[in-house]
């Protein structure tokens, strides 16, 4: 099931996507990019609808994945 990132609590959304991007590990090359810049990054991939944040209930767990990665049950 995706959950719109507006429906969140400020502070709730931070610290989802602020996971997210621990978790990530994401290379971005030479260069060394900020938590701020990669929490930044997220954020306009949501607002574009690049990606969403899907909650599972399977595994009651909440995650951020690209758009093309949702399967249709959980749209």
């Amino acid at each position: 099931m995706q959950i719109p990132y507006e429906q969140l609590d400020t502070a709730t959304l931070e610290a989802l996507i602020e996971h997210f991007v621990l978790q990530e590990g994401t290379d971005y090359g030479e260069h060394e990019v900020t938590m701020e810049r990669k929490v930044e990054d997220v954020k306009a991939q949501l607002k574009r609808g690049d990606a969403v944040i899907v909650y599972s209930e399977l595994h009651e767990s909440v995650n951020i994945v690209p758009r093309d990665q949702v399967t249709a049950d959980e749209e």
